[in-house]
């Protein structure tokens, strides 16, 4: 079996390598649209429904990249965590297959939602992302009385110590700000999306009886991600991620999503584009609740995160169903409209 997986692998790559020298710019497979998923059930209803019906090799990658010619839409699984999506990202943006000179990147992928700003299995459109990986920390049973967490920036002796900083500071990329224009757009045709409702995701918005945004049926919004490889949890972590948020984007960002991936595609994308291989300005990041970063009422961390290990996550079917009802109708209107959008990013209402 390892033999015959090698032979593949050595086949896929002598296949890339005579493309990569044969291929003419005008050979090119166009590509209008490139939705991201981190694992392969967050591409799955894409696949189906799209569909992306085309299945391509990808060495380079994690899995086998998957395609519609019709809509010029490419779906690619990058793997789950930073290191695996920056290098997806990078490999597909050198691919020599394909022209993504004027593709936009939708990112559509499951994440945990902040129940301050919305309810399990809601979506929405990023403006900002926010690395939280990136900072000074102090172990939590020798946090100072005073310090509200034991996160502190880089650059900084104390948790939010001013003054700003810059997005790119201290030697590294700390914030992604998306093109904001491009996200209205998307929040535009989406915001009025009527998202279904059922008996589990009740259930479980019965248990944050105090967080009025987290006991709505799910909807459409415009939130912002955090994105960092450790899977917190928790109220307190809840409450440094609003405050980190706030804190790196000068109160112009709102924490909704907590993500691991989205630093790293957006790091990658900002690294094609300066090789002419991307345009980070048609970046859109769509991330759906299956979950909640805060534990239940009556619960404790611990013990919230015990049950979503035993049970899995409470809004997962769902938030995957919501993420491919709402992207595709960005994904197909960018690419139905491609005589417009090719050349002009396009901004709400239009």
């Amino acid at each position: 079996m390892k033999k015959a997986v090698r032979c593949a692998a050595i086949v896929a790559l002598s296949v890339l390598g005579f493309l990569a020298v044969s291929l003419r710019a005008d050979d090119r497979i166009p590509v209008r649209v490139v939705v991201v998923a981190t694992f392969e059930s967050e591409l799955q209803n894409w696949i189906t429904n799209l569909p992306l019906s085309k299945t391509l090799p990808f060495p380079q990658g994690y899995r086998p990249l998957h395609y519609n010619s019709k809509l010029r839409v490419l779906g690619v699984i990058t793997g789950q965590g930073k290191s695996h999506a920056a290098a997806s990202i990078m490999g597909l943006g050198f691919d020599p297959r394909f022209d993504l000179s004027h593709a936009y990147w939708l990112v559509a992928a499951i994440a945990g939602v902040d129940p301050n700003k919305a309810s399990v299995a809601s979506t929405a459109w990023a403006k900002f992302i926010v690395d939280g990986d990136l900072s000074y920390e102090i172990d939590a049973r020798q946090i100072p009385p005073d310090w509200s967490t034991g996160y502190v920036p880089l650059g900084r002796s104390t948790p939010y110590e001013g003054p700003d900083q810059p997005f790119n500071s201290n030697g590294v990329q700390q914030v992604y700000q998306l093109n904001a224009s491009l996200a209205d757009f998307a929040f535009g045709l989406t915001a009025n999306v009527v998202l279904p409702d059922d008996k589990n995701l009740r259930q479980i918005r019965a248990g944050y009886p105090s967080y009025p945004n987290a006991l709505r049926p799910p909807f459409v919004l415009e939130g912002d991600v955090l994105a960092a490889d450790t899977f917190w949890t928790g109220d307190l972590l809840n409450s440094w991620a609003e405050d980190w948020i706030s804190y790196w984007t000068h109160e112009e960002g709102s924490f909704a999503m907590s993500a691991f991936e989205d630093a790293a595609i957006g790091q990658a994308l900002q690294f094609l584009s300066q090789a002419g291989r991307a345009d980070k300005n048609r970046l859109l990041v769509l991330r759906g609740g299956s979950d909640y970063t805060v534990q239940l009422q009556g619960e404790t961390p611990a013990q919230f995160l015990a049950s979503e290990n035993s049970g899995g996550l409470s809004g997962f079917q769902e938030a995957l169903n919501n993420l491919y009802q709402v992207g595709s109708i960005a994904a197909i209107r960018l690419s139905a409209n491609w005589s417009t959008y090719a050349n002009q990013i396009p901004r709400s209402g239009h």
